[in-house]
């Protein structure tokens, strides 16, 4: 069940307003503790200034949205744009399904960097004084290379190779298509998904693990990263403050990745095997609260996962004792 708030923090709802009927509209700006902030879906999110709507400033937000993609999807992907037919012909002749999928990325990241490749000398046209429109055919050509890549990008998994992260493949693609005010509003938007993403998996995987035999405690640490991970998404590197908002992220993981189970001596096998289900659950998700924290978009698959894996060890942990020899329902998932 979703809260009806999220926990109060820097980044959460203004604490004057947890009342339903005086919550602001989407979208509100408002300044708080002299932070200029925005509103979705029960957040107050670090606002920044919108930059000019033109060809030099979608370039660098293509070309920045780019590099961070990359930083986030499989290794090995990354092919410039000089070689898209040559890339493109190795995709074409694979038969191979599982090499397919993967010389898909590749096509994709091609087409992503021809784009930012055409754009750059758009730029230059443009500083020459040349008048470069939306209808220019170079324009054309190169609207069509982000939206093949966005088609292609689907095939591609995050880092941590358990699902896709669809919404970082339409980043460059939306930075061009759309007034950069509107690719700015819909940043917001996935920042309070990832957020409320990040706070219902908390809310539903904290009371099992707290309860799990030799872990009663982790809760802290476990909301702790959470809080890192939710000011961090929503920082720029370029913030005066990143080295408290990194740092702070950094160690709230070392702590919960050092948090080992505390089991007397004499505990029977039945504890100690779900003391282990727990923190493999435990460092699982702090994982994943450090990788949603980096991409900055919802990653409901494997957020899904935790918490139905967090419902197989609050199963096994009502079972009597007794019960157990007949194996981990946690661990026969894996």
């Amino acid at each position: 069940m979703q809260p009806p708030h999220p926990p109060l923090s820097p980044a959460a709802v203004d604490t004057a307003q947890v009342d339903d009927a005086t919550l602001p509209l989407e979208g509100t700006e408002r300044t708080i503790n002299g932070r200029s902030r925005v509103y979705f879906d029960g957040y107050w999110i670090k606002a920044y200034p919108v930059p000019d709507d033109t060809l030099v400033e979608k370039q660098r937000l293509i070309f920045a949205l780019t590099r961070r993609l990359f930083n986030h999807v499989e290794h090995g992907l990354y092919v410039p744009g000089a070689r898209l037919e040559e890339t493109r012909a190795a995709y074409d002749g694979e038969t191979d399904p599982e090499r397919k999928r993967v010389k898909g990325g590749m096509v994709a990241a091609a087409l992503f960097n021809r784009a930012a490749d055409m754009l750059t000398k758009l730029v230059e046209l443009q500083a020459m004084g040349i008048e470069i429109g939306p209808s220019d055919p170079l324009m054309r050509r190169c609207g069509q290379h982000l939206q093949e890549a966005l088609s292609l990008g689907r095939l591609v998994k995050h880092r941590s190779g358990e699902e896709g992260i669809d919404e970082l493949w339409g980043e460059p693609f939306k930075a061009f298509a759309f007034p950069i005010r509107e690719f700015f509003h819909s940043r917001y938007v996935k920042l309070s998904m990832m957020m409320r993403c990040i706070d219902d998996m908390v809310l539903k995987a904290t009371p099992t693990l707290e309860r799990c035999p030799g872990h009663a405690g982790v809760t802290s640490l476990i909301l702790a990263l959470a809080e890192a991970a939710k000011e961090y998404a929503q920082s720029l590197r370029t913030d005066a403050d990143v080295f408290d908002t990194w740092s702070a992220l950094a160690v709230a993981k070392e702590h919960l990745d050092a948090h080992r189970a505390q089991l007397p001596k004499r505990a029977p096998n039945s504890e100690r095997t779900l003391a282990l289900e727990g923190e493999q659950l435990i460092k699982e998700l702090a994982q994943l609260l450090f990788y949603l924290a980096r991409a900055r978009v919802p990653m409901p698959k494997s957020a899904a996962e935790i918490c139905d894996r967090c419902r197989l060890l609050s199963d096994s942990i009502d079972v009597p004792a007794q019960a157990m020899s007949t194996g981990s329902p946690v661990l026969a998932q894996r």
